[in-house]
């Protein structure tokens, strides 16, 4: 979907800009011109970015640690 009309920022660039690092809102909107414009899709881009955020957030969170330790 598309989430800035005027730079043709869609859901999915802004998801992929947080996959491949970006860690706020600011770097997303560096790296992909949303809300650069008329500042209309600020709103939803910021809400896409905190909900992807999240998930990533807490996926991470889940990675499971070994339990017990090999000393060679």
């Amino acid at each position: 979907m598309y989430v800035c009309l005027c730079t043709g920022v869609t859901d999915g660039q802004i998801r992929d800009a947080i996959f491949e690092g970006c860690c706020s809102y600011r770097e997303v909107r560096q790296a992909t011109g949303v809300a650069s414009q008329c500042g209309k899709c600020a709103c939803l881009a910021k809400q896409v970015v905190r909900e992807t955020l999240t998930k990533v957030q807490s996926s991470q969170a889940a990675i499971p640690y070994p339990v017990e330790f090999n000393v060679a």
